[in-house]
């Protein structure tokens, strides 16, 4: 865990490793299609999401999505989200609403 001083924002380098082979093509569909996940592909633009692009909204910002070779059946990403709305108020609101 690297902890950066940044004004709003978490930002988080994940690794997965899945039961079955899915590839980083398989993973982008899925979650293009999550309710307020935005994923981000733009690799003509090295376009990743950065901490301001989520300052003040709800959705989670995914991107780099690709095969991670170091284990079998892995993938990773780079996952950005406002801590603030979605990490804080926006959580508990979805909690309250499911309960």
């Amino acid at each position: 865990c690297v902890r950066v001083p940044v004004f709003y924002a978490h930002s988080e380098s994940v690794n997965l490793e899945t039961e079955r082979h899915i590839t980083a093509d398989e993973v982008r569909k899925i979650l293009s299609k999550t309710p307020r996940i935005k994923v981000v592909v733009d690799p003509n633009k090295q376009a990743y999401p950065m901490p301001a692009d989520a300052e003040g909204r709800d959705e989670v910002f995914v991107g780099r999505i690709r095969d991670d070779l170091s284990i079998e059946n892995g993938i990773s990403m780079w996952i950005v989200s406002d801590n603030i709305r979605k990490g804080a108020a926006l959580n508990a609101i979805q909690t309250a609403e499911l309960l």
